[in-house]
């Protein structure tokens, strides 16, 4: 699952997973390590290595570092590509509640309001996503369909796409 920070990228790879009966992995999880230190190229590259090694499972996560990985085994790729103003309204309202009750995120991470408020994209997930929410509808389906053009595309665009696209998945037995 591809998509803009706050588009529902691990919601909807949750769903999928559950509905195929497949594992899941947030690549946030693995790559934020706790004080929200970076784990390093090499070992993030292991990690993700050792999921995909598994026969079928379900990844969410936009890490350049380990795109080749995880497309190169991938049977579907799927990009979420919501309207922005959708996309800030679920990001803004998740990023305050998470801050407001201290929710654990990964590793002991938890978002905080000093970051929201910070001018650094790199440390406010709202300025990131409002800067990088345009790749999600031309870059990054672009290079898919070049580096993995043996996985089916899908693009999502709408709450009402996402449902029919998680409707439409064989149900695990």
């Amino acid at each position: 699952m591809h998509g803009a920070s706050g588009s529902g990228k691990t919601t909807l790879a949750m769903a999928v997973a559950a509905r195929l009966g497949l594992p899941h992995t947030e690549l946030d999880g693995l790559y934020h390590q706790p004080h929200w230190t970076e784990l390093d190229t090499g070992a993030f590259r292991d990690q993700v290595g050792r999921v995909v090694a598994g026969d079928r499972w379900v990844v969410d996560g936009n890490y350049r570092q380990v795109r080749d990985l995880v497309w190169e085994r991938a049977e579907m790729i799927v990009i979420l590509d919501l309207p922005r103003s959708m996309v800030m309204r679920q990001l803004i309202w998740r990023s305050v509640t998470r801050a407001a009750v201290g929710r654990e995120l990964w590793n002991g991470n938890r978002e905080s309001f000093s970051n929201l408020l910070s001018t650094d994209a790199d440390r406010n997930v709202v300025l990131w996503s409002w800067r990088t929410h345009h790749r999600y509808r031309q870059e990054v389906p672009e290079e898919v369909r070049a580096r993995a053009p043996h996985a089916r595309l899908i693009i999502l665009r709408s709450r009402r796409q996402i449902s029919v696209f998680v409707d439409g998945l064989a149900p695990a037995h």
